[in-house]
């Protein structure tokens, strides 16, 4: 499942402006976290948890990222050049990049990866249907030789969030993707301590001092990414009220999802400061099509009039400074914005619902969601659904358990909820993960290859092979509006509405100033 998501909250930012030039820390200096989420799964191609991805961002580079302004930017790359007929791709890799062994940084190693990611990605996928060949040309040079134009080529390798194409050595990226790897060595700028890993108590990296940034000044996820610490620990406290009064006290030093209940607390306490997030995220319903009672096209449309954003949002974060109802599926404010297809949808409309179900056939079939406990916020997006649902005449049970055994059961089981599976939940994604019909995991209707859920649908398919093609910004758009209808007409998933996470930090962690939507822990210091 795309991992399924969570909501990459707002964290810390990247690289500070002084670049590659920025002091590094004095001995053992130890940054302690706690991130939004355990880490029970490292493999970041396998997984699509936010924190499994937030992980590999530690450990792992990448050939392209993404910049403040959302536009692609050399990372691992050098340089690269394009044929005339838009079909050859020659890209080069820059000097001087080893891996945590040791070892040199290959073509070959790159060619791998890539090969691994697209097995898992949705965007992957597509590149891989416009693919001819990799040809290896040298040890830092490689070629993705296309049978047909690809334009999104580049967003494709800087893809900033799930799944992200990280680079890994040859001998790890060829294992199976559908199988968790468990060779964790990397390029980037931290190495991960798997001989100090305690799931459920605390994970380590250390700055890998052979690293070697970018000159140019950190912006987004791309530039110069220096490390300005030793060590940083993730601490996994489970307890929002724990965690502040860990924060508070000064045992941890960074909290990357912080409880909207406690804004006003922290607000008072001088020693902290807040950072609130920049970029949206977006709150999903996700049926699952292979089971009853979803397996049904007008049981699906029943739900998506039967929910309503603004009692999701009230309930998972209620401040209202940091939510706003949205029917958008690529995000309001987004280039690609349209409330195209959504009339009448997502108003809580009960009695269009039971006409709906009524249609179908419905025949009281038990709809099974898991709710992660140890999420806030998520968390409520079950319960609120099930009330709503109840509402049109659907039989609903909750099931609690954590995020990680959530994310694993969306993922392995297909079967029906009487063998471990499920019928729909309800997750969030990042704005950078649903710019458009490509990237968007949950639009991939590719059957058996899809994100949990796994929509089959020809015409969605054929309809993102149109964005691909489309050359000019009015054709996307146009493209984007016809996808989001049929997207909404079939039930893909239903979007909940927006909100914006708040990070913390206390005052002896300095941050730069600006905060990308992905949490990282390069271009950060701390007295």
């Amino acid at each position: 499942m795309r991992r399924i998501l969570l909501a990459s909250l707002a964290g810390l930012a990247t690289v500070l402006a002084t670049g590659a030039t920025a002091p590094l820390a004095s001995a053992q200096t130890t940054l302690k976290a706690v991130m939004h989420s355990d880490v029970k799964a490292l493999d970041p191609i396998w997984s699509g948890a936010y924190i499994t991805r937030n992980h590999g961002y530690m450990i792992y580079d990448t050939l392209f990222a993404v910049d403040g302004k959302l536009q692609v930017k050399p990372q691992m790359v050098d340089s690269w050049t394009t044929s005339p007929d838009g079909l050859t791709w020659t890209f080069t890799l820059r000097d001087g990049l080893e891996w945590h062994d040791g070892q040199p940084v290959t073509a070959e190693d790159c060619v791998a990866s890539i090969k691994r990611w697209s097995a898992r990605d949705a965007m992957g996928q597509k590149l891989a249907q416009s693919l001819q060949e990799y040809k290896v040309v040298d040890a830092r040079t490689f070629q993705i030789v296309l049978k047909q134009k690809f334009g999104p080529l580049l967003e494709a390798l800087g893809k900033p969030s799930v799944v992200v194409p990280f680079m890994m050595p040859k001998r790890v990226a060829d294992l199976d993707p559908m199988k968790q790897l468990e060779d964790t060595t990397g390029s980037g700028p931290f190495i991960f301590k798997k001989d100090e890993w305690k799931p459920g108590e605390k994970l380590v990296y250390v700055r890998y001092p052979k690293y070697k940034p970018r000159p140019e000044p950190a912006t987004g996820l791309a530039g110069g990414k220096v490390v300005g610490v030793d060590r940083v620990e993730w601490i996994w406290i489970p307890d929002a009220e724990t965690q502040l009064n860990a924060l508070t006290s000064g045992e941890i030093d960074f909290l990357e999802s912080v409880s909207y209940d406690h804004l006003p607390v922290l607000e008072k306490n001088k020693a902290i400061r807040l950072i609130p997030g920049k970029s949206s995220n977006q709150y999903v319903f996700r049926p699952n099509w292979l089971t009853p009672p979803f397996n049904n096209q007008k049981v699906r449309q029943a739900a998506a009039y039967a929910l309503s954003q603004e009692e999701f949002l009230q309930a998972n974060i209620g401040d209202k400074r940091y939510y706003r109802v949205c029917k958008a599926l690529f995000t309001c404010d987004s280039p690609l914005a349209t409330t195209a297809g959504t009339e009448g949808l997502i108003e809580g409309n009960a009695a269009k619902a039971r006409e709906l179900l009524k249609e179908a056939g419905y025949d009281g079939t038990v709809v099974v969601m898991p709710q992660p406990t140890d999420l806030g916020v998520i968390k409520q997006l079950a319960p609120v659904a099930k009330a709503q649902l109840e509402k049109a005449g659907f039989k609903v049970e909750v099931q609690p358990m954590d995020w990680q055994s959530m994310v694993t059961r969306l993922t392995t089981k297909k079967g029906p909820p009487s063998e471990g599976g499920w019928n729909a939940f309800g997750t969030s994604w990042v704005q950078l993960d649903i710019l458009d019909p490509l990237m968007t995991p949950y639009l991939a209707a590719t059957c058996d290859k899809a994100r949990s859920g796994w929509p089959c649908d020809e015409a969605m398919e054929k309809l993102r092979d149109k964005f691909v093609a489309a050359a000019t910004d009015a054709e996307k758009k146009a493209v984007a509006e016809e996808v989001q209808r049929h997207a909404l007409q079939i039930v893909t998933h239903v979007p909940l509405g927006e909100w914006f996470g708040v990070s913390a930090a206390r005052n002896t962690v300095t941050t730069p100033s600006e905060v990308p939507p992905i949490t990282v822990f390069w271009g950060v210091t701390k007295k």
